[in-house]
């Protein structure tokens, strides 16, 4: 089974600086409906204003990744990391036992594009962590490129919950493959352009729960940019 989120259907805000859409509750936007999707509780496709971000704030268990899409994205936390993230890189700090940062648009002309999403950890408590590895975009061309897992496997980043994320960028026409394990489901969500996954299509901005499905077979119905997380 295959359940549409549209994108006009998502929450929004426009504060000036940030406009933003969430795919499940967040902040000031309520969906009884979509409260997340298993462990995974946040997924917001941000767009930040040059030289503007989000100040010093705290979290702690949680895990947060980051993926960019267009522009710049720097990092800044209490546990003494400074980045910049550029389309492709990805970022997952593990909040733990507590960890305040800052997120902001490192560029003063060109508008920051990037991806915002939660996850609850297996354990609390735990020590806070942060990573990031760029995904160069020829490793995610024409497949489903392995990100975020626990193991770290496949020189992926680790995290704390029984979860996976994959993107893959799509030219027209082109297909791949995912065959979830025994029991899971799994989130898609396209961040840009238009695909389709088994027979439904996804336009750009579009998530998709998917429950019960032997595989998923996608293809892309324009360029397409595309995440799918797998959950227990």
């Amino acid at each position: 089974m295959i359940s549409l989120r549209r994108s006009e259907d998502r929450g929004h805000a426009d504060h000036g600086w940030l406009d933003t859409r969430h795919s499940f509750s967040f902040a000031g936007y309520f969906a009884p409906a979509f409260m997340g999707f298993g462990a995974l509780r946040v997924l917001n496709q941000d767009r930040v204003r040059p030289g503007r971000g989000f100040g010093s704030h705290g979290h702690a268990d949680m895990e947060i990744v980051s993926y960019v899409l267009e522009g710049v994205l720097e990092h800044e936390d209490s546990i003494g990391n400074r980045f910049q993230l550029r389309p492709g890189d990805v970022q997952l700090m593990s909040a733990g036992t507590g960890v305040t940062h800052r997120e902001y648009n490192a560029s003063g002309t060109e508008t920051l594009h990037f991806l915002q999403m939660w996850v609850e950890p297996m354990r609390g408590g735990t020590e806070p962590r942060y990573q990031q590895r760029a995904f160069p975009a020829e490793e995610r061309r024409g497949r489903l490129q392995l990100l975020v897992l626990p193991d770290g496997a496949e020189q992926s980043l680790v995290i704390g919950q029984d979860a996976r994320l994959y993107a893959g960028l799509l030219a027209p026409g082109e297909e791949t493959f995912l065959s979830p394990r025994a029991g899971r489901r799994a989130w898609a969500h396209v961040a840009r352009g238009r695909a389709r996954v088994n027979n439904a299509v996804l336009e750009n901005g579009d998530g998709a729960a998917i429950i019960g499905e032997r595989g998923l077979a996608i293809e892309g119905r324009a360029e397409a940019e595309i995440l799918v997380w797998e959950l227990a």
